[in-house]
């Protein structure tokens, strides 16, 4: 009872520490555009009578809409989902937090999707000599075979890691003072992952409720399966995740759950006075969430002792190599299922164009 009585007791940010673990994905990628040489911006600026150095000006290496590209990155846009629904934001660009009991189950997921990637990718490489021919022919005289590494096997991975976010424990033997300043820091980051939680829960639950009330205030009846199920989907995830924070967007949630309980978009469709019913309920939740959301910006100001939001510029766009991390955004609106995502890790032998790593 009195370990029991200890949890309950517990603040939301005391809880976010006991229970869950930080976890970053990062993915090395192949970028596919290069910055023309100043003599090629040069030659390109002429026609326009303009000086280079006031041009930014770059070419697609390969066809990004070929289906095979297009799968490999689908991959990758997976993987980020479900990373992404299965975690909270954290305050420190590219990590985000996961509950332990989750930890068994995200890794494996993680490998299937690194498996999906490999064979994606294996199939991308099977095109890529066509991909060149026709990217030989689409830039003329801007082509260049330097430019193309021999094959696109190890230029494409996933990875993940578990880093801690506890003050290191030498830090306390070697420097007390700086040890005690470590822990200041780190408790001030989870009462503001609790405060970005909060508000990504319910931005998201603001957008989805928006967006079903609207389909069905009306008399079009048309609407998507989705509108429903991505609410439905929101509740388990809100249960699962929930920091409980926040008594008034508990209770919101609860509204809105007991007004769409056991109905399917079919019988929003099959039943006028359903619909007008769900409709007036959700109504009067989005109303009232319209405030919490209001109030959000002055909330944030009378926090104190909170560490700042640090945001993680991404690479440039035209730069073929780098590193991304994944971003510890707004919560997505639903999860991917887990697929069959793989790349054998191996440092590949250097390249004419080396791959981006990417911090999803």
């Amino acid at each position: 009872m009195r370990a029991r009585s200890e949890r309950h007791a517990r603040s939301p940010a005391e809880s976010l520490r006991a229970t869950m673990a930080a976890v970053r994905v990062s993915f090395t990628w192949l970028g596919v555009r290069k910055t023309l040489t100043p003599d090629q911006k040069a030659q390109a600026a002429e026609p326009f009578g303009a000086q280079e150095n006031y041009l930014s000006a770059a070419k697609k290496l390969l066809d990004t809409s070929d289906p095979a590209y297009r799968e490999v990155s689908r991959v990758r846009s997976r993987a980020t989902s479900y990373w992404k629904a299965l975690t909270l934001p954290y305050p420190e660009p590219g990590l985000r937090l996961i509950r332990q009991d989750r930890l068994t189950t995200f890794n494996q997921a993680m490998e299937d999707y690194r498996t999906a990637l490999g064979e994606a990718v294996a199939h991308l490489d099977s095109r890529y000599e066509s991909l060149q021919t026709a990217a030989r022919q689409r830039l003329g005289s801007l082509y260049a075979s330097e430019d193309y590494p021999s094959t696109l096997q190890g230029l494409f991975g996933i990875e993940w890691e578990f880093p801690t976010v506890a003050p290191p424990a030498y830090l306390l033997e070697l420097n007390p003072a700086l040890y005690e300043q470590e822990k200041r820091r780190i408790v001030a980051r989870f009462d503001l992952a609790v405060q970005m939680a909060e508000e990504a829960f319910a931005a998201e639950f603001a957008k989805l409720v928006g967006h079903l009330t609207e389909r069905i205030s009306g008399e079009d009846k048309v609407f998507r399966d989705s509108a429903v199920d991505g609410l439905q989907a929101f509740f388990e995830r809100f249960k699962s995740l929930n920091v409980h924070s926040s008594r008034q967007l508990d209770d919101l949630v609860a509204q809105a759950q007991k007004a769409v309980q056991g109905v399917s978009p079919q019988d929003l469709r099959d039943s006028d006075a359903l619909r007008k019913q769900v409709a007036t309920q959700l109504q009067t939740v989005s109303a009232t969430l319209e405030t919490l959301l209001v109030d959000q910006p002055r909330r944030k100001i009378l926090r104190t002792g909170t560490a700042p939001v640090t945001t993680h510029a991404p690479a440039p766009a035209n730069t073929p190599g780098g590193t991304h991390t994944a971003a510890s955004g707004t919560m997505p609106t639903s999860s991917a299922p887990p697929l069959n995502p793989s790349l054998s890790a191996g440092t590949p032998a250097p390249r004419p164009v080396e791959p981006q790593r990417q911090v999803a």
